[in-house]
């Protein structure tokens, strides 16, 4: 058996990378490192401080969702520090998302597309709102 340390980095593709661009940085606050000269598109990021990188691809094809939020789908999840926060600052940002405080999974749970409809999971250890 391998012995797995972590997970390095989760790839999504996207149309538009100023757009997704926009949405990483501003929105969720990822901060962009440097990436190799491949011959297509996109950007990397560091997510956390434990190593991992989440690497967007620039494609064309047609591995793109269409729908809305569906939290069975292919996602990657963030941990934050607070959940009330993190509503907060997604409504000052005027994104739409599903917030699910008492979620089944035992933790706070809010889900959000990207503007290519990728699925992004943000949770918390704990509800920390009212």
């Amino acid at each position: 058996m391998m012995n797995m340390e972590s997970i390095h980095h989760v790839s999504l593709t996207v149309r538009d990378l100023d757009r997704a661009k926009a949405f990483y940085e501003q929105v969720l606050g990822f901060k962009e490192i440097e990436r190799p000269p491949f011959d297509f598109a996109g950007a990397w990021y560091a997510v956390g401080t434990g190593g991992q990188q989440l690497h967007l691809i620039v494609h064309s094809g047609e591995t793109f969702r269409q729908g809305g939020i569906d939290t069975r789908d292919g996602h990657f999840a963030v941990r934050v520090g607070s959940f009330k926060a993190a509503q907060a600052w997604l409504d000052r940002q005027g994104v739409s998302y599903e917030a699910r405080p008492h979620a089944k999974a035992g933790f706070p749970q809010i889900y959000v597309l990207d503007p290519d409809h990728n699925v992004i999971e943000i949770n918390a250890e704990r509800y920390d709102g009212e």
